[in-house]
């Protein structure tokens, strides 16, 4: 599931393949003789489209014969230097003299894969430090110059403070603890105390929205405030950034500690003590992430039912309901059932209803930029066909079958019908 169980596995699958590809070639090879009149560049040609699967085998869990014939065979790939045995010729009888060397370049091999790990995970644990310092003194922007002395000041009550800011301090000592560990080099002790604030982020996540209202509406209705954070954010150290921008950071910073972390892990051996600590940090990071996003996906959908809601005309239609999930929306052409003319409909999708609408009259005074709600249409009961337009062809029409009624909706454009058949389709399971 996590990154070094995935780079394992797909060692283990090179390697695997690799010994089929190899045994597959062995009953190929066995009616070309491999002698003397055939040069070593012919051989590398047979065997170059099987050098991508060459990484990491394994020879001593071969046939002694096949070690012979993909070492002289494929060296030259794995040197990167396809003349190498061109002057050589190929013959796994003679060529027993040099039977340790395919023992030493598979031993090179590990070695060569294992310095190309650790020198990948340092650059990511340098690269990991050297951001990390840069969050910092990110995050120490909006402590030093609002936080700290907005409590001195007293501009704010506390609770409001605490609202607009939430855990900030909490995190920035979490993330100082992590540098100061990173430093050192002990990565493993640095891990296992960050992974016990992990909490704030998603805490920090769920208050971010309020946050976000407060600090709007204290900037409108408190005169000293607003002019306190527009000194501030023109000090040079902000470089032009307001600090609505400087406090999304922590969740920002969270979905870059879970690229590290990860890349941190595959490319750690797992017969290390700091492997287990990582896989551990890797999953804890993963759930507070999918919590985060979550949140975020929630307040969206939110967002996204009740600006539809405004669009309706009138209350009639409850678009705001609980558990309910906005989809998709755009305009169809709806097929009369005898013969009529198209008409021509907005058509909003949602997890458990699609809600057909036509334009306001434009002359209307309140409500002509909205819509009036035609009908609403249940899905539990629902089936979903597609009549034509399962091929290449200008648009298609889509029949929606309900325990009362047939729907025919067409579109023109065969991009936007196939769009709606696969969101339909996924509503009604």
């Amino acid at each position: 599931m996590w990154g070094g169980s995935a780079s394992v596995s797909r060692r283990r699958y090179r390697s695997e393949t690799c010994g089929e590809a190899a045994a597959e070639s062995e009953i190929g090879l066995q009616n070309e003789s491999l002698d003397c009149s055939l040069p070593g560049l012919e051989v590398l040609c047979k065997w170059q489209r099987f050098s991508p699967l060459l990484e990491g085998v394994e020879f001593l869990a071969l046939d002694p014969t096949l070690q012979h014939r993909l070492f002289f065979c494929c060296v030259p790939i794995l040197l990167g230097s396809p003349g190498f045995f061109t002057s050589l010729c190929i013959n796994p009888d003679s060529a027993m003299s040099a039977s340790s060397l395919p023992f030493v370049v598979g031993a090179n091999t590990v070695e060569d894969q294992r310095a190309r790990w650790e020198r990948k995970r340092s650059r990511t644990a340098k690269e990991l430090l050297e951001t990390e310092h840069k969050y910092l003194e990110q995050l120490d922007l909006v402590l030093t110059y609002f936080v700290t002395i907005l409590k001195a000041k007293g501009t704010l009550k506390p609770a409001v403070l605490e609202t607009i800011f939430g855990p900030l301090e909490s995190l920035y000592s979490a993330s100082h603890v992590l540098s100061l560990h990173l430093e050192k080099g002990n990565l493993g002790p640095g891990l296992e105390n960050f992974c016990q604030s992990l909490d704030l982020y998603g805490h920090y996540a769920e208050n971010l929205e309020h946050a976000n209202k407060t600090l709007k509406e204290q900037v409108r209705k408190n005169k000293s405030f607003r002019r306190f954070k527009k000194l501030q954010e023109t000090r040079p150290q902000f470089q032009g950034r307001l600090l609505e921008d400087l406090l999304p950071l922590p969740l920002q910073r969270l979905r870059q500690y879970k690229h590290f972390f990860r890349d941190l892990l595959e490319n750690t051996s797992p017969d290390t003590a700091e492997y287990q600590k990582l896989a551990k940090t890797v999953k804890s990071v993963c759930e507070v992430s999918h919590w985060v996003q979550d949140i975020f996906d929630k307040r969206e959908n939110s967002l996204q039912l009740l600006r539809v809601q405004k669009l309706l005309k009138g209350q009639k239609t409850q678009v705001l309901t609980a558990g309910r999930w906005y989809i998709r929306e755009g305009w169809l052409l709806v097929v009369p059932a005898k013969g009529e003319e198209l008409k021509r409909r907005m058509f909003f999708l949602f997890s458990d209803i699609l809600i057909a609408a036509k334009p306001c009259h434009p002359l209307h005074l309140l409500n002509s930029s909205k819509l009036s709600c035609q009908a609403v249409y249940p899905l539990h009961q629902c089936s979903v066909d597609k009549v034509f337009g399962h091929t290449w062809s200008q648009g298609g029409l889509l029949s929606l079958s309900f325990p009362h009624k047939t729907l025919l909706l067409m579109s023109s454009n065969q991009h936007e019908i196939n769009d709606w058949y696969r969101s339909l389709t996924a509503a009604v399971r």
